[in-house]
C-alpha cells in the first residue's frame, strides 16, 4: 500500500507530505485548486511522461517520491529481489524532473531506467481516471477486463506459445522460398561442379605425388644421362675414378702410418671415405640399371597433371586445394538438398503449430464462455445496487477460428448492456451515458477485485455525472472495495467523500504574486465543515452541517 507521498517544487506545490492510510482515503477541494495534483505527481513516479511545465516557476527541478509497504505483496518482493533493488519492506519510488525537462528514476536509492521505474509502479498502484470509463467501450479492453475476471493465465500463455511458434515456422518458410530461386540456380551450378570433380575423382595428396613423378618424367633423358656420367666419375672409367684414386690414397697413407702413428686417423677417415663412395656407386647403379623412359606412361602421367591444374585455375585455386574444394562443394550441394527437404518440413511443422494453436484458443475461448456467463450476472446485479434498476449486462463472446490468428485467440469479446424495460441489448458506446459507464466501470473494478489484488487502486473524479442516491450507492460501493485494497479517490460528491476513513482537503492559496496548492488532513470537525460545503457550497447552514454529520455517521 502507499505509505507517504513527497513532492517538492512541483507545478504550484512548493513543499508537500502526505502521510496516507490504509482503507479508503477521499481528497476534496474548491474546483481549480488542483485536487488531482497529488495523483499527477503519484503518476510521474510510476513512470509518466514528464513534460518541462511541470517544474515550478523559477525552480531548477521538481523531486516527487512515494514510498510504499510491499511486504504483503508478492510479486513486487519478487522483482525487486530479481533486480537487486530490494530494501526492507518498503519500496521508494522517486523521479527527479529537470526545469529543461530531463528526468532521472530511482527505485530504493539506485538510479533504473524509466522502463524500469513504470514495470514496478504497474505491481503497486492502478490509476483511474475520470475519462478511464470510456476504455471499457473498446474491444481490447472488454476482452482484457473477461481474462482479468477468468483467471486463465496460463491458458492465454498457452495461445501466445503456439502463435508465437506458428509465426516464426511462418517466418522460416517464407525465407526458403525467397530464396529457392537462387537457390535453385546456385544449386544447378554446384551439380554441374561436383559431377565435374566426381568424374575426375582426385584424391587428396595425388596432386602432390603426380608433380614429383611428373618432374622426374619429364627430364628421364637427362637423369638418364647424367647418373651414367657420374657413375663413370665415380668408378666406371677405366682411366680414372674416384673409387680407385680413395683405395690408392688409402694405402700410401697406410704405409705411412707405420712410419708415424699420427697419421692413423686420417687413414681412418679416408677408408671410411672410400667404403662410403664403394657404397653410393653401387647404390647409383642399382639406381640407373632401373631407370627406364616410358614415353607412355609420362603421357598418362602429363596428361592428368595438366588436368589438375586446368580445373584449379577455372575454380581459381592452387591444385593443391582442388580436393578439399570438391569436399566442400560436395558438402554444400547435400546442405542444399536438406533446405529443399526443410522446407516441406517446414510447411507441415506450421500446420501442426496452426492445429495447436486451434486447440489453445478453443480452450481459452470456452474458459471465456463459462466466465462470461458468471460476470454478466455479477455486473447486473451490480447495476441494480447502483441505481440502474432495469439494467442488465452481457458478454458475448463470438468464436471466429478464421485463417487469421492472434496472440489472444480466435474470440471477439463485446459487452452488451440494456438500461429499460423491452430494450434489446446493445453495444455500451450506443446506449449508456458518461455517468452510467462511469457506474457500470466501478462495478467491474469491484468485482475484479475479488480476482485481482492490487495494493492501490486511485479513482480521480471517476464519479463525474453522478449525484442523488447514486452517489451514496457508488460511495458504498467503494467502501466496500476499501476492504480488500487500498482506495484513493478525488471526488466532488459529499456522498462519496463521506465515506473515506482519511479525507484530504486541496486548498490554492496566493498573495497576488506566488500561488502554491496545499494538501491537509481533515480533522473530524473539518470533514464535517467540508462535507458541509460540498452538499450546501459556499453558505454553510445548520441543515447542512447536521446532514454532514448524518453522511459521516453513516
Amino acid at each position: 500500500m502507499l505509505l507517504q507521498l513527497n513532492i517538492q517544487n512541483f507545478a504550484i506545490v512548493r513543499s508537500l507530505d502526505i502521510d496516507w492510510q490504509q482503507g479508503m482515503t477521499t481528497i476534496t477541494g474548491e474546483t481549480g485548486a488542483g485536487k488531482s495534483i497529488a495523483i499527477d505527481a503519484l503518476g510521474l513516479c510510476l513512470g509518466d511522461r514528464a513534460v518541462t511545465n511541470v517544474v515550478r516557476p523559477n525552480c531548477k527541478k521538481a523531486e516527487l517520491a512515494a514510498t510504499f509497504d510491499v511486504s504483503k505483496n508478492p510479486k513486487a518482493l519478487k522483482w525487486l529481489t530479481h533486480h537487486d533493488l530490494l530494501l526492507d519492506n518498503e519500496c521508494i519510488l522517486r523521479r527527479v524532473i529537470s526545469a529543461e525537462g530531463r528526468s532521472k528514476a530511482y527505485i530504493n536509492g539506485s538510479q533504473v531506467p524509466l522502463a524500469q521505474l513504470k514495470e514496478m509502479g504497474q505491481l503497486l498502484i492502478n490509476i483511474h481516471g475520470q475519462h478511464d470509463h470510456q476504455l471499457i467501450t473498446k474491444a481490447v479492453e472488454q476482452r482484457n477486463i473477461l481474462d482479468q475476471y477468468a483467471t486463465h493465465h496460463d491458458l492465454i500463455e498457452n495461445v501466445k506459445h503456439y502463435y508465437n511458434k506458428h509465426k516464426e515456422l511462418t517466418r522460416e518458410y517464407d525465407l526458403l522460398l525467397e530464396s529457392k530461386i537462387q537457390r535453385d540456380a546456385k544449386q544447378q551450378l554446384l551439380q554441374y561442379q561436383v559431377n565435374e570433380l566426381n568424374e575426375f575423382s582426385i584424391q587428396q595428396g595425388e596432386f602432390e605425388s603426380l608433380e614429383i613423378e611428373y618432374t622426374k618424367q619429364s627430364n628421364g633423358q637427362h637423369i638418364l644421362n647424367q647418373a651414367l656420367q657420374t657413375l663413370q666419375i665415380l668408378s666406371d672409367d677405366e682411366q680414372f675414378n674416384v673409387v680407385d684414386q680413395l683405395r690408392r690414397i688409402a694405402e700410401q697413407l697406410s704405409q705411412l702410418s707405420v712410419l708415424d702413428k699420427s697419421l692413423t686417423p686420417l687413414v681412418e677417415q679416408v677408408n671410411s671415405a672410400l667404403i662410403q663412395t664403394e657404397d653410393a656407386a653401387s647404390e647409383l647403379t642399382h639406381y640407373y640399371e632401373r631407370l627406364e623412359l616410358d614415353p607412355q606412361g609420362y603421357q598418362v602421367i602429363e596428361e592428368r597433371y595438366s588436368q589438375i591444374i586446368q580445373l584449379a585455375k577455372k575454380h581459381q585455386i592452387t591444385p593443391e586445394s582442388l580436393f578439399e574444394l570438391h569436399q566442400q562443394l560436395n558438402l554444400e550441394l547435400q546442405q542444399m538438398g536438406a533446405d529443399e527437404s526443410r522446407l516441406a518440413i517446414v510447411a507441415d511443422e506450421i500446420e501442426q503449430a496452426k492445429l495447436a494453436y486451434l486447440n489453445a484458443a478453443e480452450q481459452l475461448s470456452d474458459s471465456r464462455t463459462k466466465s462470461a456467463n458468471k460476470l454478466s450476472k455479477l455486473i447486473s446485479a451490480s447495476m441494480n445496487e447502483l441505481n440502474m434498476p432495469h439494467g442488465k449486462f452481457a458478454i458475448n463472446v463470438n468464436a471466429n477460428p478464421s485463417d487469421k490468428i492472434s496472440t489472444s485467440g480466435y474470440d471477439n469479446v463485446e459487452f452488451l448492456v440494456s438500461l429499460n424495460p423491452g430494450q434489446a441489448l446493445e453495444a455500451m458506446n450506443k446506449v449508456a451515458s458518461g455517468g452510467e459507464l462511469s457506474r457500470i466501470s466501478l462495478a467491474m473494478q469491484v468485482i475484479l477485485s475479488a480476482k485481482v489484488i492490487t495494493p492501490t487502486l486511485i479513482f480521480d473524479e471517476v464519479d463525474v455525472g453522478i449525484s442523488g442516491p447514486t452517489a451514496t450507492m457508488v460511495g458504498k460501493k467503494l467502501q466496500q472495495l476499501a476492504h480488500s485494497t487500498q482506495v484513493i479517490c478525488v471526488t466532488h460528491l459529499p456522498q462519496v467523500a463521506s465515506k473515506g476513513r482519511q479525507q484530504l482537503f486541496v486548498a490554492k492559496l496566493t498573495d497576488g504574486e506566488h500561488t502554491e496548492t496545499t494538501v491537509t488532513e481533515l480533522s473530524e470537525q473539518g470533514r464535517v465543515q467540508e462535507i458541509a460545503r460540498l452538499l450546501a457550497g459556499d453558505k454553510i447552514t445548520d441543515n447542512s452541517l447536521a446532514n454532514a454529520q448524518e453522511l459521516l455517521a453513516g
